[in-house]
């Protein structure tokens, strides 16, 4: 039920133009433009390049300067940095104790700006490592390699990416500039990221209550989230998602598109100018638009609620579903292969309105088409296994709702 995006392939997230991090010859980071893919899974980062010790971003790069710090497995990693950063935990067999920190930055040697302010050091009563430095060449890249319990509170500026992966910690903080925040496999019950103009990029499975803002055309692209509570919002960019299962979801967008796989749980849905897409819903789902159009199949019914002012709204469900019915429109087209069982039809100010018809699907699809070109109020759809169905249309706006009731 959900169409992937041409930038998607087997297990793979094609990119245009990214910044994305991969190993040099010596085994350390590198950042840089290019047309880049990110493994999704299995085989980790692939290597670009086939000459050794020649990076293909350009000039060669090097390991400028490493750190290996004593600290508690607590603690947390505090960076503020205008560069790349990427964080992965600590091998556990290498170091059983989980009580060192390495750094080690990369960049291009002799430039006057590589290591320029760069302060490394861990403040052993607050348990903080600090990673800092406002004039760092921005072409350099930091690696950290952490304990998997150590908070993080990452701040990038300008152009500098951020990858996090494999970690588990109880508090993950992330904010970029116009840099990518890539995760990948993250566990952390408080994770928040925040971008004011790159994209963010969900691998793998990431766990825990998220929020996530995404300023002006930032887009945000996930394979699959869960935890108890889900808060992403977007301006002008896409949110797309693969897998949501979450006891409760709120996702908006100001004027980009809301396209989403396979959803579980209480989910909430808004978009001013943008439209709404749900491949598989199973839980109370409350979707709205101004001005878009909704599509949504229905797989397992409690409690749907969808509504669009100036678009329409295509609902498919089940051919087993079962439900009460009420309608109110201007003009209300039942097609006549729906069944309908105690129909109830009276006029009021001008329209039609259908009160508690009791619908039985049989088992080849049905469809049931409402149309209204004169209508009087704002369009709602709800259907819900306890309750009813209901509609309403907008005033001088036309709205066409279908509903495919599919097997």
């Amino acid at each position: 039920m959900f169409a992937l995006s041409s930038g998607w392939g087997l297990g793979c997230l094609w990119l245009s133009q990214l910044r994305v991090w991969a190993r040099d010859a010596s085994g350390r980071w590198a950042l840089g433009a290019c047309q880049a893919r990110l493994c999704c899974s299995g085989g980790g980062e692939g290597r670009p390049g086939s000459e050794p010790g020649v990076s293909p971003f350009g000039p060669t790069r090097q390991t400028l300067k490493e750190w290996a710090l004593l600290v508690s497995p607590f603690g947390r990693l505090r960076a503020r940095l205008p560069c790349h950063v990427a964080v992965r935990p600590l091998d556990p067999l290498t170091y059983p104790d989980a009580d060192r920190v390495l750094v080690a930055v990369s960049g291009v040697e002799g430039r006057a700006r590589a290591l320029a302010g760069l302060q490394v050091e861990y403040d052993e009563a607050l348990k903080e490592v600090a990673i800092v430095s406002d004039v760092i060449d921005p072409q350099a890249s930091v690696e950290v390699t952490a304990p998997l319990k150590f908070d993080l509170n990452i701040k990038s500026s300008g152009s500098g990416c951020v990858k996090v992966q494999n970690i588990e910690c109880d508090n993950c903080k992330i904010e970029t500039e116009q840099g990518t925040s890539i995760l990948q496999s993250v566990k952390s019950p408080q994770l928040h990221i925040q971008t004011k103009g790159g994209k963010v990029i969900c691998l793998g499975t990431i766990y825990g209550n998220i929020n996530i803002h995404a300023s002006d055309k930032s887009t945000v692209t996930i394979d699959k989230l869960q935890g108890s509570s889900v808060n992403i919002s977007t301006e002008d960019g896409l949110l797309k998602a693969k897998y949501l299962y979450t006891e409760s979801s709120f996702l908006s967008s100001a004027a980009g598109d809301i396209t989403l796989g396979s959803i579980h749980g209480n989910i909430t849905l808004q978009s001013k100018m943008g439209n709404i897409t749900v491949g598989s819903s199973s839980g109370c789902l409350n979707a709205s638009t101004h001005q878009g159009a909704i599509d949504v199949y229905v797989s397992q019914l409690e409690k749907v609620e969808l509504k669009s002012h100036k678009g329409s709204i295509l609902v498919k469900v089940a051919s087993s579903l079962q439900a009460y019915l009420q309608l109110s429109g201007k003009e209300i087209d039942v097609n006549s292969e729906v069944r309908v069982e105690e129909m109830d039809e009276a006029h009021k100010d001008d329209g039609i309105i259908i009160t508690e018809k009791k619908l039985t699907f049989r088992d080849w699809s049905r469809i049931l088409i409402l149309n209204t070109p004169r209508v009087t109020s704002p369009a709602i759809l709800k259907f819900s296994r306890f309750g009813l169905w209901y509609y309403n249309c907008a005033q001088s706006i036309y709205t066409e709702v279908v509903c495919f009731l599919v097997q």
